[in-house]
């Protein structure tokens, strides 16, 4: 059974490509386990979203591997969230926004932190 919420995060959190190759390989082999553990290494995908994105790899797609492609990503699933995320951007309300972004998406907080970020054009503090 497909999560809405696990697979929209799923699209549009940011995963390395070397990962990404590495887990459509194991979910190959039928390691699906590890091949979400895989992603989850040294991304922001919670569980759901990773088995997700697993499901994703393995029907040949691709997950983003910035926060500029994710946030890419976002406006073709969700044109009118973009919108209402920049409307709060533009009043100033970024917390608002992350919290908008993480109820409607079920994105990871650093994640939805990152792409708020990405949609506000203002550079990463890491």
């Amino acid at each position: 059974m497909t999560n809405t919420k696990a697979r929209t995060a799923a699209l549009i959190t940011p995963v390395g490509r070397d990962a990404q190759d590495e887990a459509r390989a194991l979910a190959a082999d039928g390691r699906t386990g590890k091949a979400a553990r895989r992603l989850r290494r040294g991304s922001w995908l919670k569980r759901g979203p990773a088995r997700e994105a697993v499901e994703l790899l393995a029907g040949g797609h691709t997950l983003p591997t910035s926060n500029a492609q994710a946030l890419a990503a976002l406006r073709q699933l969700d044109a009118g969230l973009v919108e209402e995320l920049t409307a709060l951007l533009d009043d100033g309300q970024q917390i608002a926004a992350v919290k908008l972004l993480r109820e409607r998406t079920g994105i990871d907080l650093a994640g939805g932190y990152h792409l708020v970020l990405e949609l506000g054009g203002r550079p990463a503090e890491d």
